[in-house]
């Protein structure tokens, strides 16, 4: 190698450096001999390096993403037999898994017996999303009124829902297993309010809507949560028995 052609290498690499370019930094040298090898012109070898740090980044980007979305790893698309839930929901799912529904700001709401699969779909849908480089947050409604009543008695509720309000998509899993007192009821309404049209939800429940006053304890306040829930939003209705069940009973089936 002659020494220009050395002292070019160096100085690229640590302009590089100071241009944080770790990808382009890591592959020039062995791009470049694929470049001279193959006849690569100019632009075709800043291309591949370019296409190099953008591949990096959209991998470390989606590592930060699915650390900070807290969904569950195993509750993925793979994992799910989507075939269980008929074609009308297997339709409905692969339209929202193409992500149109988050720049719309459209709610996902899952309806279905314990057991039928809600939280899955909806962690698979979630998983798929921040695959795609989507930002999304999962928590249980009993964590997430938690978190938000805390949040409240030490006068940071703001701060909370702003920092839920940087997430394209948040994932509340069974809200009908809550039982709020007055309180906790507000705060949670006080995040459907904040996030209506403005950011989706994508919400499980085992109670159907008339049954809502249950969680809300007030009529008017469950009118409003449920109106805007409904208001843009995909149904999901899942109207089947329980995996577990069904397991159990194919067990039963096979020790006979």
């Amino acid at each position: 190698m002659s020494r220009r052609r050395n002292d070019s290498r160096v100085r690229l690499l640590e302009h590089l450096r100071e241009l944080r370019l770790p990808a382009m930094r890591a592959q020039c040298r062995e791009l470049a001999e694929t470049a001279r090898r193959e006849g690569m012109g100019y632009e075709e070898y800043l291309l591949a390096l370019c296409e190099a740090e953008s591949q990096v980044r959209r991998e470390h980007r989606v590592e930060r993403l699915l650390r900070a979305s807290r969904l569950p790893a195993e509750k993925n698309l793979a994992s799910l037999d989507l075939g269980r839930f008929g074609r009308s929901v297997g339709l409905q799912v692969r339209t929202l898994l193409e992500g149109g529904f988050l720049d719309r700001r459209e709610n996902v709401l899952a309806f279905g017996k314990p057991g039928s699969g809600k939280t899955h779909l909806l962690c698979a849908i979630g998983q798929e999303l921040v695959q795609a480089g989507r930002s999304v947050y999962f928590t249980p409604c009993f964590q997430l009124v938690q978190d938000l009543l805390r949040a409240k008695q030490e006068l940071r509720l703001g701060k909370q829902l702003l920092r839920l309000a940087r997430f394209e998509a948040v994932i509340v899993d069974d809200i009908g297993y809550v039982q709020q007192d007055r309180e906790e009821m507000e705060v949670l309404f006080t995040l459907l309010a904040e996030r209506y049209e403005r950011g989706s939800i994508l919400l499980s429940s085992n109670l159907p809507f008339s049954k809502w006053e249950r969680i809300f304890k007030d009529p008017m306040t469950t009118a409003a949560a449920v109106d805007r829930l409904v208001h843009h939003s995909v149904v999901l209705e899942l109207n089947i028995d329980s995996y577990r069940m069904e397991a159990a009973k194919r067990r039963k089936e096979g020790g006979k």
